[in-house]
Formats: structure tokens, sequence, C-alpha cells
């Protein structure tokens, strides 16, 4: 087993932090330091600057750690941007249900990328843990001596489960959902008294002496809940990759969910030229289910599972721009 793992590594670590930090002070105070609406170029801009970053951080992990690295944090980073598309539905429903203005999307975006920062650096770093803890004890099955682990095993199943939703699944079905009723509008209003309006690019306002809430927190809060809940799905697929090595995954993890903004604008207004993406995710879902359940038995390679989600992504894009989805007459 290679023991070879990113935290014996800190100047890449180093490197790691220092460059999200930097690119997201850029992306906030100088770039977007005034709210406005992020055009097509400007997005396309910010999607190739990501990509590069993360295609840049990985050449990095190869020239220090080798291929194996390096395998690992493209098929954790792929899978995770794959993934990440499919959220990308939902955002566009929770602009659309609170009607906020599109010059502030980009700030709703921010915060809950923050937000994601964090909470994916507490469910990957448990995750590891849990799976280091859950170890079997060794048994003979099929005249070969395995150890199986409890929570990869759940995941797994949890993954083909998911797999199967997602091929059946249509995303119009959500589309009348009432996001008021959500978690995280629910926690704001519990707290704070809302307004009925935006009040510019702030999330709190002060009226007849009172410190209110503005409909921008709310959105926030879907929005961050809606992440949460998207990760029960993303963080459970990347540990098949790399189970004992945190670092790649967050690394890999952080630098898709960074780019997904920028993916965000891109992609909005194209969503229906991607009617088949969600068989693709499902059928992604499946196989790292099914990695993670014979993993004791059969060991396939962070190169085999790269070509498979490529390989998968590709399929399913091809088939949305052959097979278009008929859109539906008023």
């Amino acid at each position: 087993m290679n023991n070879d793992h990113l935290i014996n590594h800190p100047a890449v670590l180093a490197i790691f932090g220092i460059t999200v930090v930097i690119m997201l002070l850029l992306d906030l105070g100088v770039f977007n330091k005034n709210s406005h609406v992020v055009g097509n170029k400007e997005a396309l801009t910010w999607s190739i600057v990501w990509i590069s970053l993360s295609m840049g951080f990985s050449g990095v992990l190869y020239y220090v750690m080798g291929f194996d690295a390096f395998a690992k944090f493209q098929s954790a980073y792929w899978i995770e941007k794959a993934l990440s598309v499919d959220n990308l539905f939902v955002f566009i429903m929770v602009f659309g249900f609170f009607s906020v203005p599109k010059h502030l999307h980009h700030k709703v975006l921010f915060w809950g990328i923050i937000g994601a920062l964090f909470f994916r650096a507490i469910f990957i770093f448990t995750g590891v843990e849990l799976i280091n803890l859950t170890y079997l004890p060794a048994m003979t099955l099929f005249g070969e001596s395995v150890r199986i682990n409890a929570v990869l095993t759940i995941f797994g199943i949890f993954l083909i489960v998911a797999g199967i939703k997602s091929w059946s699944s249509n995303n119009d079905d959500d589309e009348n959902k009432d996001f008021s009723k959500s978690a995280g509008s629910r926690l704001v209003h519990k707290f704070f008294k809302v307004t009925n309006s935006f009040e510019g690019g702030t999330f709190f306002t002060i009226e007849n002496g009172k410190r209110l809430a503005t409909p921008l927190l709310v959105v926030v809060a879907v929005i961050e809940f809606s992440d949460l809940i998207f990760a029960v799905d993303s963080i459970p697929a990347i540990f098949a990759i790399a189970p004992n090595d945190p670092f790649i995954l967050y690394t890999s993890n952080i630098f898709a969910i960074l780019g997904l903004r920028a993916l965000y604008f891109l992609l909005a207004n194209f969503m229906h030229m991607f009617s088949k993406l969600h068989y693709g995710l499902a059928v992604i879902l499946a196989f790292i289910g099914v990695k993670m359940l014979i993993s004791p038995f059969v060991h396939i390679s962070s190169v085999v599972s790269l070509a498979v989600v490529g390989g998968v992504l590709l399929a399913a894009v091809v088939a949305s721009f052959m097979f278009p989805k008929k859109e539906e007459k008023s």
C-alpha cells in the first residue's frame, strides 16, 4: 500500500492553501467588488482559470508524489465536477423561486461556497476517520482472506440506490418545489424577521430601529442546505478513490467546488442541452458503488475509474446533443 500521503508534503498543501486564499480574495475583493450580472465571457474566463489551476495542482502532485496521486486527484475532481453540474439545476430553481436579481447571483454563490469549504472539510476528514475505525476482522470468503469495511459497504449500497434513483429522476418534477419551506429558509425565519424585498446586496437592514434579515440571507441559507444534501451523494462517491488520504479528497473536492460558481453562469442558459446528463451521473454513482462493494476482492485502479468517469460523461453529453430534449409548447 502506498503511504505517501499528501499530508507528508507540506509544501504542496501550502501551494493549495495560498492559491485558494489568493483567488478568493481576488474574486470577491477585486473582480467582483461591485455586484453585477456575470456574462458568458466572464464566466468562461473564470471557468478556464479554475480548471487550469486544478490541472496545474494535479501536475504538482504528479511531480512530487507520482502518477498514482495524480490519477486519484483527477478521478475525484471529475467525479465531483460531474455531480456538481446536476446540483446547478437546484441553484437555478432556487434563484427563480425567490426572484433573486441576476446581479446578486454571484454573491449568493460565493458565500455558499465559503460554507462548503468548511462543511466539506468536516465531512471528508470525519469520514476518513470513520472508515479507518470500521474495518471488520479478517475473514475468509471465496477462498481468500479479506477485510471488509462496514462504512464503505454502506456507502456502496447507498450509491447504487442513488444511481438507480438518479436514472429515473426528472428535474422537471422539482420545478414547483416550495423552497420557502426548506430547512435553510425555516432556520433563518426562526431567528430573524425577514423583509419582503431585497435591500441591495445586504443580508440585514434596519427598519423602525429593528435589525431585520433580507431575503438574500434566506437564499444563501437555502443554497447552503442544498449543498449539504448534495454532499450526501458526492462525498461518499469520492471515498472510493482514496479512502485513506483525506487531503487528496479535500483538495480535489474544493477545486471542483470553487469552479462551480463560474460554471453556473456559463451553463445556466444552456441546461436544456444536457438533458441526458442525469443518466450518465446515474451510471457513475452505480459504478462507484459497485467498486466500493467489490474492493475487498477486486481492486479497480484510479486510472480505470478515471477512464470510466470520463467516458460515461462524454457519452452523456454526446447523447444530449444527438437526442435533445423537446421543448414543451406553451
